[in-house]
């Protein structure tokens, strides 16, 4: 396909279907390593004026690698990148802004105690008489937002608004700067489904526009409802190019992993039966837990050699409930109780001392240290037991390390590489790793799975399972239901703060699980006749729904 013709970036296409539209970004045979590791290999990327691209892949795939070398971050090795159909070569992400690239990261970058507006107009602020015109400054972001169907007072702080209106306030700085692409990685990851219906609409009004958007995203319903063609990585290559409707969910994911899901999808119900016949003595139980907002009245118990799962809807307060059991939050009332005996945890030092350990659902703000190493992030939680006389004994500290790298394996290059330069998956490998070289008896897991690929959400699944088979105690929150069947042999529901329903071995499925947020529990028989026939051979109906697969 060649660029010559080409429209002009900002001017819609209906017309054209994504295939036959010119082409505004071409990314051929790129080639970069690190420390002499092969990180992208003859990677293609092709992205058309006026289209929505879903740019997918496992973490580690070379995703946010191929994307840092477009916006200059990163020097490539080897290939070519061709904008507007001009050979490119970004050395600074200004200079690919310049060139009209935008990037919408995850953590979005916006100053907090800023105003909406000057956030929008940051450094390019309308001047009058050498001085910012801040009237215009705010005419022109309340017009620009407006035109999103979004009416909020820009002169407020950015900070004080939700994530989603955050995520449109960079949307509306990137169309402000005359962007032609804007490239959104994981922008969704901590909406609700409201709010990424409302961003979704900014999106399509920007390829209306004439404007390209690379999306990337773990969530598979939202690439089939927002994207119109899909480039799949693994291993820093370029495994498949295809238009969404060509390509099934389950050949999307099969193709990110290179391998069927036969044996990722895990739904057992009579194993789950065998796993509770065979349990432990309690090792934790919570009794009518309360906390002003959030949790009003929750209990439950997880014995030795199991595998609870916490579920219910995003604000029900799952993560509360873990906090207060943890000693993060004070316990207004309740109490909770350890190998039979009450206990009052009143930091998470108390809990850590009696054998809790605690995987945040924010591995970013409260769980990674970034710019320390793997080793040293690694270690963090038993590095008291390594040191003597204010010294760290290395020998023993590297054993740990080389020990939990091949047994949960983690992806890197080296022990001393920053943490920060790791895929999502195997950041959350490392965490998990710090808790287990503590030898804790009761493990609590909140959203361990969030912001990472099917394959690794595979293999922390595999990892629970295992750990619950050798004798932990385990408590996993997760907003996604089939993640919990897949690895829970019990649920415990809330719904509004409040205990609502437990559903035991063959019971539980997901069905039950949503009739009992829906409903408080009282499930017909239906759903436990549906409960008893769940089977790991249903993959297409675990791909339904936002199903990655675990």
């Amino acid at each position: 396909m060649t660029q010559s013709g080409m429209h002009t970036p900002h001017s819609p296409q209906p017309s054209q279907s994504p295939a036959t539209r010119p082409l505004l970004l071409e990314m051929q045979d790129i080639g970069i390593s690190f420390g002499g590791v092969p990180a992208l290999r003859g990677a293609n990327l092709s992205v058309a004026a006026g289209e929505v691209h879903a740019l997918i892949g496992q973490n580690g795939a070379g995703k946010s690698t191929m994307i840092k070398i477009l916006t200059g971050a990163y020097r490539r090795g080897s290939g070519s990148v061709r904008f507007e159909g001009r050979e490119v070569d970004f050395r600074t992400p200004k200079q690919a802004r310049e060139a009209g690239i935008s990037t919408i990261y995850q953590e979005i970058n916006l100053v907090p105690f800023r105003s909406v507006a000057e956030n929008i107009f940051l450094g390019r602020e309308p001047r009058r008489f050498g001085l910012i015109d801040w009237r215009t400054v705010q005419h022109r972001a309340a017009a620009l937002l407006d035109s999103f169907g979004l009416h909020i007072d820009v002169k407020k702080p950015v900070g004080r608004y939700s994530t989603a209106i955050q995520q449109m306030v960079a949307l509306a700085r990137a169309v402000s700067s005359d962007a032609k692409m804007v490239i959104m990685d994981e922008s969704t990851s901590s909406l609700d489904e409201r709010e990424v219906e409302l961003l979704f609409t900014v999106v399509r009004k920007l390829r209306d526009d004439g404007r390209a958007v690379i999306f990337v995203s773990h969530r598979l319903d939202e690439l089939y409802a927002l994207c119109d063609r899909v480039t799949v990585m693994r291993d820093g290559q370029t495994v498949a190019q295809s238009t969404m409707a060509e390509m099934d969910k389950l050949q999307l994911v099969t193709t990110m992993l290179g391998r069927t899901l036969a044996a990722v999808v895990h739904d057992d119900p009579a194993a789950r039966e065998a796993n509770l016949a065979r349990r432990g003595k309690q090792a934790i139980a919570a009794r009518d837990l309360g906390a002003h907002p959030k949790v009003s009245d929750v209990s439950l118990e997880v014995h030795a050699g199991e595998a609870v799962g916490l579920a219910g809807l995003l604000g029900s307060g799952r993560t509360e409930t873990m906090r207060l059991m943890f000693g993060a939050d004070p316990l207004e009332r309740g109490s909770v109780s350890i190998d039979g005996a009450t206990v009052t945890l009143k930091s998470p030092q108390d809990a850590i001392a009696r054998g809790l350990a605690y995987l945040t659902e924010d591995r970013k703000a409260e769980g990674i240290v970034p710019e320390l190493s793997v080793r040293d992030n690694l270690t963090l939680v038993c590095l008291r037991t390594l040191t003597r006389n204010g010294i760290v004994d290395v020998k023993k500290q590297q054993a740990i390390v080389d020990r939990f790298i091949a047994s949960l394996g983690i992806k890197l290059r080296s022990a001393d590489q920053p943490i920060r330069e790791l895929s999502g998956g195997n950041q959350q490998k490392v965490l998990l790793a710090r808790w287990l070289a503590a030898e804790p008896s009761l493990l609590l897991l909140d959203e361990p799975t969030r912001g990472i690929d099917v394959g690794a959400k595979a293999d922390v699944a595999k990892i629970v399972r295992e750990l619950r088979d050798a004798g932990l105690a385990v408590l996993m929150s997760a907003s996604e239901l089939e993640e919990l069947t897949a690895v829970a042999d019990r649920a415990v529901v809330i719904r509004d703060g409040r205990t609502v329903a437990e559903l035991n071995g063959a019971e539980m499925s997901e069905s039950a699980i949503m009739d009992a947020i829906a409903y408080g529990g009282d499930s017909s028989s239906q759903l436990a006749e549906a409960a008893q026939s769940a089977s790991a051979a249903h993959i297409e109906d675990a791909l339904e729904g936002d199903r990655h697969g675990v």
